[in-house]
C-alpha cells in the first residue's frame, strides 16, 4: 500500500522518549496511556508493504503530529511524497504525478489507525482493542476497526515500555505493512506552519467528496 493511501485508510505507531510512567501494563493499556500523554511528537520513519505483489522498496522519511488531527508525514527516500494536515483537511502531494490531493480530515482518518496516533483518543468508538501474545520482546495488542468500509483488516502495535515500537497493517489485500520509528522527540513545541502546505505553482490540485 503507498504511503499516501496508508494514511488515508491506515496509519502509524512510534517508539520514543516519552513522560510516560515506567511500569508498563498491558498493550491495551499503554495505547490509552501513550494516547492520554503524549500531545505531539516528531521523528524518523522507515516503513515496507510485503503482499501478493512481492513487495515495495522500502522507504523512509520524518515525520511530526499534534492532536487532535494535525501531522505531517514526509516519505524522502526513494520516491518523495508528502502528506499534511491542519486538522481540518488533509493535502496529499505527489511530486512526481504533480498533483495535490485534498480530502477533509475526518474522511481521511475516520476509523482508521490514524485515529489512534492523530485523533482524541476515543478508540472504543472505532476499533475494538485485544491483546495479542508477546512477541519479539514487545507486548503487542491488535485493533481491529468496527467500520466495515475501513480499507484494512487490523493494525497490530508492538509495545515495549508504555511506548510504541512497532506496527504492522494487513489491508483487504492480504498485504502486510511495517513501520518502525525512531529518534522521536515527544510533546516538542510545534509550530502551526508545519501542518500548513501551499501547492506549487502548475500543480493540479484534485478535492475529493
Amino acid at each position: 500500500m503507498q504511503i499516501k493511501k496508508f494514511l488515508a485508510a491506515a496509519v502509524l505507531g512510534f517508539v520514543a522518549a516519552s513522560p510516560v510512567a515506567t511500569l508498563a501494563a498491558d498493550a491495551p493499556a499503554q495505547l490509552r496511556q501513550f494516547v492520554a500523554d503524549v500531545a505531539s511528537a516528531t521523528g524518523d520513519f522507515t516503513q515496507q508493504t510485503t503482499g501478493q505483489d512481492g513487495g515495495r522498496p522500502p522507504q523512509s522519511g520524518r515525520f511530526s503530529f499534534q492532536r487532535p488531527g494535525k501531522f505531517r508525514w514526509e516519505v524522502q527516500k526513494p520516491y518523495e511524497q508528502l502528506i499534511v494536515s491542519d486538522g481540518k483537511k488533509v493535502l496529499q502531494y505527489d511530486p512526481d504525478l504533480a498533483q495535490v490531493t485534498e480530502r477533509g480530515v475526518d474522511k481521511s482518518i475516520g476509523a482508521s489507525p490514524a485515529a489512534i496516533l492523530f485523533g482524541s483518543g476515543k478508540l472504543e468508538e472505532a476499533f475494538d482493542v485485544a491483546q495479542l501474545p508477546d512477541d519479539d520482546g514487545l507486548q503487542w495488542l491488535r485493533a481491529t476497526p468496527r467500520s466495515a468500509d475501513a480499507g484494512f483488516k487490523h493494525v497490530d502495535i508492538g509495545w515495549r515500555s508504555n511506548l510504541p515500537a512497532r506496527l504492522l497493517l494487513q489491508d483487504a489485500f492480504g498485504q502486510t505493512t511495517r513501520i518502525d520509528f525512531s529518534n522521536i522527540a515527544a510533546n516538542p513545541r510545534l509550530s502551526d506552519t508545519q501542518f500548513q502546505f501551499t501547492p506549487p505553482e502548475g500543480v493540479d490540485v484534485v478535492k475529493m467528496q
